[in-house]
């Protein structure tokens, strides 16, 4: 509680889909993206955060500011020592025209997990809106299953899905299926992940390098969760799947 937390995401993707999503989007092919995600633990099972500025630089357009996204994480204290543990991620997103069709949307990111030392297993069915009715609601499941080494390092298969709206899924080469290999680290005061995505459908972006740093700011009473770990190490081993 009262850990504040810098978290800075990056991917590139040299090779991925060329067309855009809808005229003047941002092409996944050879892009950069990242976001600096600012987060503060407000309670035992509460976290405030803020990604600030969200940006990216395709072949056709360049660099530009993508939106801003408001993050509230709701989660069982001490959730990192549990063994079962459950929460729920609310984001909610202001875009800009090159990121999203829509200007404002949200995602809502239930999360369920077992911590079976030392292996850690958490789902995520996350469904994702534009405030366009209940039908059109977006179903964009992730997972991660990590095993945790002794020596400070995790070795984990992620996978991020996109199954299209719930009222008429995508048919399934169309879908989103992406399965990464990730591993994560303690280096001084930074935690490390770093992880390559594999595209398993003509859906999906064939490769994706990510590449995520995080440390806390401050310490306070411990970490977010009242624990000895920081609070990128506790976000990680309750809320599944970092944004790629």
């Amino acid at each position: 509680m009262g850990t504040f937390n810098l978290t800075w995401h990056n991917n590139f993707t040299p090779k991925g889909l060329a067309t855009p999503a809808f005229p003047g989007a941002v092409a996944a092919d050879k892009s950069f993206n990242g976001v600096t995600e600012w987060a503060l633990g407000v309670t035992r099972w509460f976290e405030a955060g803020l990604y600030l500025p969200l940006y990216s630089r395709d072949k056709n357009s360049g660099w530009g500011i993508d939106g801003v996204k408001l993050r509230t994480l709701f989660a069982v204290p001490n959730a990192d020592e549990r063994r079962f543990f459950y929460g729920a991620n609310f984001e909610f997103s202001y875009n800009a025209r090159r990121w999203d069709a829509t200007r404002f949307t949200s995602e809502v990111r239930p999360i369920i997990g077992w911590h079976l030392k030392p292996v850690d297993v958490i789902v995520n069915p996350i469904v994702d809106t534009a405030y366009d009715g209940l039908g059109n609601l977006e179903f964009v499941p992730a997972m991660r299953v990590a095993y945790n080494f002794k020596s400070g390092w995790a070795a984990a298969v992620e996978e991020y899905d996109d199954f299209g709206p719930l009222h008429e899924l995508l048919p399934p080469g169309s879908q989103v299926h992406q399965l990464y290999g990730v591993v994560d680290t303690t280096w001084k005061t930074w935690d490390i992940e770093a992880g390559v995505g594999i595209g398993l459908t003509n859906g999906s972006d064939r490769v994706t390098f990510k590449l995520i740093l995080s440390r806390d700011l401050n310490r306070s009473r411990g970490g977010a969760n009242g624990s000895k770990a920081t609070a990128s190490q506790q976000r990680r081993s309750l809320a599944g799947p970092s944004p790629k």
